[in-house]
């Protein structure tokens, strides 16, 4: 058989993408994962159809091609290594304690300073075992795939470059970006009120930034654990979701306090806030671009 005429045309295609990748891993992740991702829940918004297709995709492009771009940029040995931080358990009781139970205690402790935590029909053992299943389940079938995209790869990258808190910062704004259509999510495009929308942006804006900080010092402190954020992401997730704080608003301000903790305790153990960050400090997710020839540069 022949080869058609559009092959060489569609391989240099090919070609240029996979460069700018290597080149430019962090924004090739964010053009194609985050521009899909988005696409796609907004054609779905606009047809007033349900997004559950849409946010199914996502949890295979975003992880899909966090694993792409580290083929290319390190091949297997790159793979490998990102898929090890999900496996990665050895961090210690207390941090298992941190990230288990420190958000849903204080979600239930500003609730209750706030005069907005109501009773358990089903006793609180009912509310300990469903915040767990939930965690589980989030865990498994979204949070910890998120997080070796958001966290193993692209957030290790960007600390690699500017440092804990700015890599932190950088990383909040994709992660701001992809969510930003499912606040349209629950009652859909044409009948959710503006300011209810609103609100959703601001409480995202208010937690971001916190989570991914806690998310860069547990990279620190683990020695690359994706799997350890993953659990604290399931655990922001579930604490926002126990029927005992219906309004919904209280796991917010719970992580940005729990930052503020960790940052405090940082500080009077004499690490800086906006720390400088290694690869090898963060476990193995970040994989080295090749240099480039002398003449190249």
């Amino acid at each position: 058989m022949s080869t058609t005429p559009d092959t060489p045309s569609m391989d240099r295609h090919e070609g240029r993408i996979r460069a700018f990748a290597v080149r430019r891993p962090v924004l090739a992740f964010c053009v194609f994962a985050v521009g899909l991702s988005v696409s796609l829940i907004i054609a779905l918004l606009i047809a007033d159809v349900s997004v559950i297709p849409g946010k199914a995709a996502q949890v295979v492009i975003v992880p899909g091609t966090a694993l792409l771009i580290t083929a290319w940029l390190s091949g297997r040995a790159g793979v490998k290594r990102l898929l090890a931080s999900l496996l990665r358990w050895r961090i210690g009781i207390a941090r298992w304690l941190l990230v288990l139970l420190a958000l849903p205690v204080l979600t239930l402790a500003i609730a209750a300073g706030t005069g907005t935590l109501e009773a358990a029909p089903e006793g609180w053992l009912n509310i300990a075992t469903t915040y767990l299943l939930t965690l589980l389940v989030l865990l498994i079938t979204a949070n910890l795939l998120e997080e070796m995209a958001w966290t193993g790869f692209v957030q290790t990258k960007l600390m690699a470059r500017h440092g804990l808190l700015r890599g932190a910062l950088l990383t909040a704004v994709p992660v701001f970006l992809i969510h930003l259509p499912l606040s349209f999510e629950t009652n859909g495009l044409y009948r959710t009120r503006w300011e209810d929308a609103l609100l959703n942006w601001a409480l995202l804006l208010a937690a971001l930034p916190a989570f991914r900080y806690l998310a860069g010092v547990l990279m620190l402190e683990t020695n690359g654990s994706v799997l350890a954020v993953g659990v604290l992401h399931a655990s922001f997730n579930a604490s926002g979701g126990m029927d005992v704080t219906p309004d919904g608003w209280q796991y917010v301000p719970a992580v940005v306090l729990l930052t503020v903790l960790v940052a405090a305790y940082r500080a009077l153990r004499g690490r800086p806030i906006d720390q400088a960050v290694t690869a090898t400090q963060v476990g193995a997710g970040v994989a080295p671009v090749p240099e480039q020839p002398a003449e190249q540069r």
